[in-house]
């Protein structure tokens, strides 16, 4: 079994990877492979840039916000969970003192 690393790429790469795509007027299929990249990374990063563009944000900021929000949800998950423990205790133990 082979084991993959995973590449990375700087942000730099990524926003110059887009302009090619928009400046040479090439299939993004076409300018993937001549950077040796997947072409569906180079589409996807062409889509997180129109998004953040649309936003007036940069890709990075973008990305922060996604992340926050992720997070924000998996604690007000949680914080529900919490919540709905202790109405129930709290019904439980009202129950038995009466």
């Amino acid at each position: 079994m082979s084991t993959k690393t995973r590449r990375s790429y700087t942000e730099t790469f990524k926003e110059e990877a887009v302009r090619l795509v928009r400046e040479s007027g090439h299939p993004v299929a076409q300018v993937a492979r001549d950077l040796g990249i997947a072409d569906h990374l180079l589409y996807r990063w062409r889509a997180e840039q129109q998004q953040a563009e649309e936003r007036g944000q940069t890709r990075q900021s973008l990305r922060a916000e996604q992340a926050e929000l992720i997070q924000l949800r998996r604690e007000n998950a949680v914080l529900k969970q919490e919540r709905d423990f202790l109405k129930r205790a709290a019904a439980f133990f009202a129950k038995e003192s009466r």
